[in-house]
């Protein structure tokens, strides 16, 4: 059971109710951590905010994949079971493709470089090598392109976060982090 309230959608607070609301067209349900988040209009209207805007960023394959990396380096189940459904089945993603991003590793080239990069971000909490910056440079990503990784890691974080915090009821089928961050 949750730590933290998660109201339903008709008990979340008024100003959140659109943007639920939306969630539900888009999805067919409000996913737990939404109607967590709701808990505070101003956290859901920022959450929302850099998902929307980094939604057009890279492409939803590499954005899945690096949100399996971020999981699996914070040990976030609840994000886990959550992108493991959604690479499966809207961004269509292996299942061997998906063990790979866990591990932050891809079988493509190119995103091989970005899911290391955004465990290696995750893991160094930033503090990465030049190495690292070298590495998804010869890879083929721009500067803008690395800061949209970075962001990726830190909307991914703070789900993660938010999820361990609360142990938050886990609505998509359960997957489990290899080992406890």
């Amino acid at each position: 059971m949750s730590r933290i309230s998660i109201p339903s959608k008709d008990d979340a607070p008024e100003a959140t109710r659109p943007t639920l609301d939306g969630i539900q067209k888009a999805l067919g349900f409000v996913p737990n951590i939404f109607r967590l988040v709701a808990n505070s209009p101003a956290a859901l209207a920022a959450f929302t905010g850099l998902q929307g805007g980094l939604s057009r960023t890279l492409d939803v394959k590499t954005r899945e994949r690096i949100a399996l990396a971020v999981a699996e380096v914070n040990g976030c189940d609840y994000c886990l079971s959550a992108h493991t459904y959604i690479g499966l089945n809207l961004a269509k993603i292996s299942p061997e493709e998906i063990a790979l991003n866990r591990k932050g590793a891809s079988a493509d080239a190119r995103a091989n470089a970005a899911v290391g990069f955004a465990a290696r971000v995750a893991q160094m909490r930033g503090h990465v090598s030049d190495a690292d910056i070298a590495t998804v440079r010869a890879a083929g990503f721009s500067d803008a392109e690395i800061v949209e990784i970075v962001a990726l890691v830190v909307e991914n974080t703070f789900t993660n976060y938010l999820n361990e915090v609360a142990r938050t009821d886990i609505d998509f089928p359960a997957v489990a982090a290899a080992s406890a961050a």
